[in-house]
C-alpha cells in the first residue's frame, strides 16, 4: 500500500521531537522507506527536520538526503557540522556522495572531506569532484566488482565475495589486466559452471559496451537505452577501468533532460523550480516574452501594410488569428517530432526521405483544413475568389510552416545548440511574421490587389 502522510502522524512526530523521546521517535521513523521519509520531512519545520537527522542514525538519513528537494537538504546541511556530514556520506556510494559535496561552499566541502573516516572512499569523492556533472565521469559510481584475467575461478569467486561487501547491487563483474584496463565482463553463469581450475582468460566475453570519462550523460543515456543495459563501464584515456554506471542514475539524467527540454520548449531559458524566487523566476521566463513582442510588432507593421486591402476584401483579415494558430501548431508538432528523434537516435541528421515524409503529411492536412475553409467562406460570405485565395494561402503556410518546424531543430542540433529550443515560442513567433507575410503575397497575386 501506497503511503499515505496523515495530520496525526506529523502531530505525533512534532510531539516527539517537543519532548525529546529519541526512543521513541526512533521506533516510529526507522522501518519507514527513505522516500516516505523525505516526504515528511518535507512538511515539518526546518529545525525539527535538523533535529531528527541528529538523532537517528547516519545508515537511515544518509539516503533520505538524497530523496529530499534541493532547497530543504542545503538548509539541513547548513545546520551540520562538517563533521556529522561526513557521517552521512561515509554512508553513501561515491556518485552520491561526490553530488551533495559538489553543493557545499568550498570551505564546508575541504571541511567534510578531512572528516571522512573511510581514506579510499575519501579519495574517490575527490576523483569524482573533478569531472563535469553532465559527463559519465560526474554521474559514475567508484563501487564495482572487477577481476583479474590471469586469475582462475576460484581467486575469482574469493576476490569477488571481498569486493562485494561494500556493494549494495552487483550488475556486472568486469575483467581487467595487470595493468587495470578493461577487457571484458564476466558471466556468472560461466562463473558457476566452470572448473575451479580455468583461467578467467578462456571464460570472459571480451564484447562489451563502455564509455569515457568524457562521455556526454544524453550520449550515456542513449548508449544504454540501445542495448538495453543495466549498467556499463566507464574507463578512462588509457582504457583502465574506473567506474560504472547503472541505470537509476540514467533515470536522473533523462528525467532532468526532458524536464530542462520542456521548459525549453515553454520558452523558459533557465533550469528552474517552482520554489525559486520571482526574480529567479521572472528572469528565466522574461528573454522569450520580449523576443516574441518584438517580433509581433513586426507582425503588425505586416498587417498595417495591408490596412487598404482590408476595405476591399475585409474577411482576409478574419482568418489570419486561425492561420497563425494553424501555422503555428504545425510547425510545434513539426519540429517535437524532429526534437524526439535526435533525442532517441532515430534522427541523427538531415533525411531526405523525412523531409519528404512531412510535407506530404502537411501537404495532406493543409489540403484538408483548405477545403473546410473554402466551403466555410463560400457560404458564408459568398466570395468565392476569396475564399479560394485564403485556402491556397492556408496551405502555402502549413508547408512553410512545416519546413521550418523540421529544418531548424536540425540545424541547431548540428551548430551544439539545443534543439528543443525550436519547439516553443522561437517557432510559433516566427511563422507568425512569415506566416501574414506569405498569406498577403499569395492573397494578392490572385486577387490582383
Amino acid at each position: 500500500m501506497e503511503f499515505k502522510i496523515s495530520k496525526e502522524l506529523i502531530q505525533q512526530l512534532e510531539q516527539l521531537i517537543q519532548t525529546k523521546n529519541d526512543q521513541q521517535l526512533e521506533v516510529l521513523l526507522n522501518d519507514m522507506h527513505h522516500a516516505d521519509f523525505a516526504e515528511i520531512l518535507e512538511e515539518i519545520d526546518i529545525d525539527e527536520a535538523t533535529y531528527i537527522f541528529k538523532v537517528l542514525d547516519s545508515e537511515k538519513t544518509a539516503e533520505i538526503l538524497l530523496e529530499l528537494e534541493d532547497d530543504l537538504r542545503e538548509n539541513i546541511l547548513k545546520r551540520l557540522s562538517a563533521k556529522e556530514i561526513a557521517e552521512e556520506l561515509d554512508e553513501l556510494d561515491t556518485n552520491d556522495a561526490a553530488d551533495i559535496i559538489g553543493e557545499l561552499s568550498k570551505e564546508k566541502k575541504a571541511e567534510v572531506i578531512s572528516e571522512l573516516q573511510d581514506v579510499e572512499h575519501a579519495k574517490d569523492i575527490v576523483d569524482l569532484l573533478r569531472y563535469p556533472e553532465d559527463t559519465a565521469g560526474g554521474i559514475m559510481h567508484k563501487e564495482l566488482v572487477k577481476v583479474n584475467e590471469n586469475w582462475n575461478v576460484l581467486t575469482c569467486v574469493k576476490e569477488m565475495r571481498i569486493q562485494a561487501e561494500n556493494i549494495s547491487r552487483v550488475h556486472s563483474i568486469y575483467v581487467v589486466d595487470d595493468e587495470d584496463r578493461l577487457k571484458g565482463r564476466l558471466s556468472l553463469k560461466d562463473l558457476l559452471t566452470t572448473s575451479t581450475r580455468t583461467a578467467i582468460s578462456d571464460v570472459y566475453i571480451s564484447k562489451l559496451n563502455s564509455v569515457t570519462v568524457d562521455t556526454e550523460d544524453v550520449e550515456v543515456a542513449r548508449i544504454m537505452q540501445k542495448y538495453d543495459l543495466e549498467a556499463i563501464p566507464v574507463v578512462d584515456e588509457l582504457g583502465r577501468l574506473v567506474g560504472r554506471i547503472t541505470i537509476d542514475d540514467i533515470i536522473d539524467v533523462i528525467k532532468d533532460e526532458a524536464d530542462k527540454d520542456y521548459q525549453l520548449a515553454a520558452g523558459i531559458t533557465n533550469d528552474i523550480e517552482t520554489n525559486d524566487s520571482v526574480y529567479e523566476l521572472t528572469k528565466a521566463r522574461l528573454p522569450w516574452l520580449l523576443i516574441g513582442m518584438v517580433i509581433e510588432i513586426i507582425a503588425s507593421f505586416v498587417l498595417k501594410g495591408n490596412e487598404a486591402v482590408f476595405e476591399k476584401y475585409s474577411t482576409l483579415i478574419i482568418f489570419v488569428p486561425l492561420l497563425s494558430a494553424t501555422a503555428g501548431n504545425i510547425g510545434v508538432q513539426a519540429s517535437a517530432i524532429v526534437v524526439q528523434g535526435l533525442a532517441n537516435g532515430t534522427l541523427k541528421t538531415y533525411s531526405r526521405d523525412y523531409f519528404s515524409k512531412e510535407l506530404t503529411v502537411s501537404m495532406i492536412s493543409g489540403f484538408i483544413i483548405s477545403m473546410f475553409l473554402l466551403v466555410y467562406h463560400s457560404v458564408m460570405y459568398q466570395q468565392y475568389m476569396v475564399g479560394f485565395a485564403i485556402s491556397i494561402s492556408i496551405v502555402v503556410v502549413i508547408l512553410f510552416a512545416a519546413t521550418l518546424g523540421t529544418l531548424v531543430p536540425l540545424f541547431l542540433h548540428k551548430n551544439k545548440i539545443d534543439p528543443a529550443i525550436a519547439t516553443g515560442p522561437f517557432i510559433t513567433t516566427t511563422n507568425d511574421v512569415f506566416g501574414i507575410m506569405i498569406y498577403f503575397a499569395v492573397a494578392k497575386l490572385i486577387l490582383g490587389f
